[in-house]
């Protein structure tokens, strides 16, 4: 559910306004309004946000440098901070010139080895006396040793593919050999060596004291990170500010919780500030605070992946949530997958922060959906459970769905998330709208489910055909009158049975559309499975029948295969219920969105 907001509107003299500032930043409970238009930064903000990058980026550069088991300094001063920052980026630098001369060093080895080592001197002597000695490289089959009677060349190197020689020639003698002479850096090979070993020296060093550096300053930077984002917090919130009585009379505007109005009426009073607030009416841009119970609350995350609600209108986590599980169950539709996915979330809750324990026990939540519905869909790390034999699993063969069944049930339950929604969409519009304004939506869901319903008890032998007929006439009389006549009180008759016209082709093309769209739910299943089935079979078949090498490659066989088939099809069973969420029961459940995340102005 959506908590109710009360808006606030604060009147403070200029000389107590930063005191009034830093005792709400300390409250940590009012969401400040933000000016419409104006001057929202300056170059104040523009610096801090600098700064703050500069902290955010060498704590999460340096975390990645921490040993294993570090004990971290505890936080020294603002301006250490600071002077790690410089440190870090003299050390950042000068590793990078390290690693393009380590690159060049690297090249040119790679170059002069095959020539090996020789002086330079000694070539330079040579061109002193008027001797030209010029490096040549070409295919091997190209050599020709003929050459010797014309001038003198010497073969350095050779193997199948490639020959390195030389030709010692008098200066300005020209040989025609058809060939581009090779320029070799004029250091020795021996010295490049050393060079290389210098640098991996100095990079090794250069590394140690990244994690000296991370050890001493992390915590420290991390501290004055929440400083500054305070800082800027109140920056922004002064720049958010109306000024009243030429500049001497401070109005800032927010909302809060209701359930806060008390502690936030005793702190304006305790501060003899000028304040009217008033509960926020459902047409209004108040923030959205989403509250609801353990289970639904987990899904807050996901609810925030595509937008958030309007004030005034439903939040639907708690609604599909459970379609959620039951979704990303029947996609990955293995039970071993699930029994995997259940233990990392049990195993990494233990040890993850206390933020990402509600995402390990998603995980784990999902991976009992997954045990369910692959058990359902009787698949168990791609092994086909009604076909085998094993004693314990017989009993249980009953309640297991074959492709056809899985098919079928895909498209059922895909039509109840729909008209979930759609009682939902109904619901919240005569909540907000009164009833009269939501007869087109319960007409649309009396003759879904009253028709539907009828027709269903009617096959059953519930209703004979005398008073299924009746019942047809009842329901289908009223879904006439809220679709086609009331659908909207204001208007002209005839112009609402033209709107329930267009009305009707879009609800049974749109509908058709969204039930086949869960067939998708289906199809994923199917694939995962089959390619489980593939990776098992592959496994046997491709393993030398020698004890234990056929068992180590079919190790890894498994390994691999299943690995990979977990990453793929658990990928897919994440998106694809969030697009149905999204798309089809968002869209059937009348979501409207553009509601902005209550972040209230506080310390940290």
């Amino acid at each position: 559910m959506i908590t109710q907001m009360e808006k606030y509107a604060f009147l403070v003299y200029h000389s107590e306004y930063d005191s009034f500032l830093h005792g709400i930043q300390e409250l940590g409970v009012i969401h400040v309004i933000e000016k419409q238009s104006g001057i929202l930064e300056d170059e104040t903000v523009r610096r801090m946000h600098t700064k703050l990058s500069e902290l955010q980026a060498a704590a999460k550069f340096l975390s990645n440098k921490l040993p294993e088991k570090a004990v971290l300094k505890p936080f020294v001063t603002d301006e250490y901070a600071y002077e790690s920052i410089e440190n870090l980026q003299e050390l950042q630098k000068t590793q990078d010139n390290l690693e393009l001369r380590l690159s060049t060093v690297v090249k040119d080895i790679s170059q002069l080895t095959p020539w090996g080592e020789f002086s330079w001197d000694i070539i330079s002597k040579l061109r002193q006396q008027g001797w030209q000695l010029t490096f040549y490289s070409c295919p091997t089959r190209k050599i020709d040793l003929t050459w010797n009677e014309k001038f003198f060349f010497e073969i350095i190197s050779q193997d199948s593919s490639t020959t390195n020689f030389i030709t010692i020639t008098k200066a300005g003698e020209l040989i025609d050999l058809d060939l581009e002479s090779v320029h070799l850096p004029e250091k020795s090979l021996s010295s490049l060596l050393a060079e290389e070993v210098s640098i991996k020296e100095q990079l090794r060093q250069i590394a140690d004291t990244y994690s000296n550096l991370a050890i001493d300053s992390i915590n420290t930077l991390k501290q004055v990170q929440t400083s500054a984002l305070a800082d800027l917090d109140f920056r922004k919130v002064v720049l958010n500010t109306q000024k009243q009585a030429d500049n001497r009379l401070m109005l800032l505007e927010g909302w809060a919780p209701v359930e806060n109005h008390e502690e936030i009426s005793n702190f304006l009073n305790e501060k003899g500030v000028v304040w009217f607030s008033h509960k926020a009416e459902k047409e209004d841009p108040a923030p959205i605070k989403l509250t609801n119970n353990k289970f639904a609350k987990l899904f807050h995350p996901i609810t925030e992946l595509y937008e958030m609600p309007a004030y005034g209108e439903l939040d639907l986590t708690p609604f599909f949530a459970p379609f959620f599980v039951m979704f990303f169950g029947l996609c990955l539709g293995d039970a071993g997958y699930g029994v995997l996915l259940l233990l990392i979330g049990l195993i990494a809750r233990r040890k993850v922060k206390d933020d990402m324990k509600p995402i390990m026990t998603l995980v784990s939540i999902l991976g009992g959906g997954t045990i369910f519905f692959g058990f359902l869909s009787g698949t168990l790390f791609g092994i086909e459970l009604l076909k085998v034999e094993w004693p314990w699993i017989q009993r249980f063969k009953s309640i297991m769905l074959d492709s056809n069944d899985l098919f079928s049930f895909s498209l059922i339950i895909g039509g109840v998330q729909i008209i979930f929604g759609m009682t939902i969409k109904a619901i919240g519009q005569t909540i907000r709208f009164g009833f009269k304004n939501a007869l087109s939506t319960w007409g649309w869901l009396m003759a879904i489910i009253g028709c539907g319903g009828v027709y269903g008890m009617q096959k059953l032998g519930v209703l004979s055909q005398q008073t299924a007929t009746v019942g047809y006439y009842i329901t289908g009389g009223l879904a006439f009158l809220g679709i086609f006549i009331l659908n909207d009180i204001k208007r002209n008759i005839l112009i609402n049975i033209g709107a329930g016209l267009w009305d009707t082709y879009n609800m049974l093309t749109g509908l058709l559309g969204d039930v086949l769209s869960y067939v998708r739910l289906f199809a994923l299943g199917i694939s995962g499975a089959v390619l489980g089935l593939v990776f098992n079979d592959l496994a046997m078949k491709m393993s030398p029948d020698i004890p234990v090498v056929g068992f180590l490659v079919s190790a890894i066989i498994l390994l691999f295969g299943h690995g990979m088939n977990i990453f793929m099809a658990g990928l897919g069973s994440f998106v694809h219920p969030l697009r149905l969420t999204f798309v089809e029961f968002y869209k059937n459940a009348g979501f409207e969105g553009g509601g902005k995340k209550y972040n209230p102005f506080r310390k940290g």
